[in-house]
This record gives structure tokens, sequence and C-alpha cells, in this order.
């Protein structure tokens, strides 16, 4: 192996510990925003505020290195691939720890205010988001396709569980409007759920991409028999 081919390859295994890194705080961050909504604690709750500012430094410590790699080396192949891939993750991560920080604010919002009942699972919810986030690293990790595609066809599921959302809040509302805003703040947090989800797939797709070369974006290659298969 060529001096260059080893500079590559260890700056290559230096971005592949940031990316996972990033996306270990990541998790931890959406596990905190959930539980300081599902129980209302405040001081959690600004725990996740205050660490996203550490989060997006590290985004763009990421990219950084990237284009360091990019400009340095010339990658060419599944080298470029693995670059182009982790760009992309990279800013999914980011933009899930914004998310976060977006779900924790409702917590705090609720904490101060009586709570609410609904007739929908919101923590069901987040951890099936949680559970897509965790494969979508996992198969990152591990390079398996099937894994990636499985994350892929959850999405639907989260999707309808935010329409469900809609409908219970709207119901809800009709029946209770002097808590209006209440039942507002934790639509709002399924809809950060859904979108969180939403970034988990693209993590997903991603991964595809580094493995196969395919690119799935937007249902183009997708199917349900791959997810099975």
């Amino acid at each position: 192996m060529s001096r260059h081919a080893i500079h590559l390859q260890k700056a290559i295994d230096a971005l592949k510990r940031m990316i996972l890194s990033l996306g270990a705080d990541v998790e931890n961050s959406v596990k905190q925003a959930v539980q300081s909504l599902a129980q209302r604690q405040i001081d959690l709750a600004t725990k996740v505020i205050e660490t996203d500012a550490e989060i997006d430094q590290r985004e763009v410590d990421v990219e950084e290195e990237c284009l360091k790699i990019l400009a340095l080396h010339q990658p060419v192949a599944n080298d470029l691939r693995l670059i182009i891939a982790i760009l992309k993750i990279n800013n999914d991560l980011e933009r899930i720890g914004d998310l976060s920080v977006n779900i924790a604010e409702r917590a705090i919002y609720l904490s101060n205010v009586a709570r609410v009942d609904l007739p929908f699972d919101l923590q069901k919810m987040a951890e099936k988001v949680q559970s897509m986030l965790k494969r979508s690293l996992d198969a990152l990790v591990n390079r398996d396709e099937k894994l990636a595609y499985q994350v892929c066809a959850d999405d639907d599921e989260v999707d309808t569980m935010n329409r469900e959302m809609y409908g219970c809040v709207e119901q809800a509302i009709k029946k209770d409007s002097a808590n209006l805003n209440s039942y507002i703040q934790l639509l709002s947090a399924s809809r950060y759920l859904e979108r969180m989800a939403d970034h988990a797939t693209n993590i997903a797709e991603d991964v595809i991409y580094l493995v196969t070369g395919d690119i799935i974006r937007h249902g183009s290659n997708f199917s349900q028999e791959e997810a099975d298969f």
C-alpha cells in the first residue's frame, strides 16, 4: 500500500469515528428530549437545549474533515461514495439534533401548565422513531443493506401515527378548547418526531447508496419486497 493510500485510510478511519460519535450524541439527545416530554422534566429539557451547540459544532467539524479529505486525497470509487454518504448523513444528524431541541422546548412549555389527556400513545411513536434512528446507525456501522431497507419501510408507520395524532388533537380541541395551546404543543411534538423519522430514513437511504451505489430517494427504487429480502 502506498504512502498516499495509508494516509487516506487513516483519514477515513478518523472520519468514521467522528460520524459515529456524533450519531451516538444525537441518539442521546433524542432520548433525553423524549424523556423530558413524557415526564415533564424541565432540567432535562434544558440540558438538551444547552448541548445543541456542541452537536452543531461537531457537524461542522465532520463536514470540514470531509472536504479536507476530498481536497487532499481525491478519493475515488468506494472511498468517494463513503465521503458523499457521510456528508449527507452528517446533515441529517444535525437536523435531528435541532428537532430534539424543538421537542425539549415543547416539554418546558407543557411542564408549566396542567396536563391534558389524549387517546394517543405519543410515547409509542417516540419509541418507534428512536428505534429507526438506532437501526439506521447500526446499518451504517455494519453496512447492512437489509436493515437499512427495513428502516425505510417503517417510515410509513410513523407517518400514519402522525396523521392519527392530528385527528386526536382535532377532536380534543372541540371538547376542550380551553387547553388549545397544550394540544397544539403536543401536536408539534408529534410532527417533530415524524420529521425525525424522515431524517432516519434519509440516513438509511444513504447507507443503501454506500453499499450498492443505488440512489433510492423519493422511492425511486424501493419496494416492500426489498425490505423483506
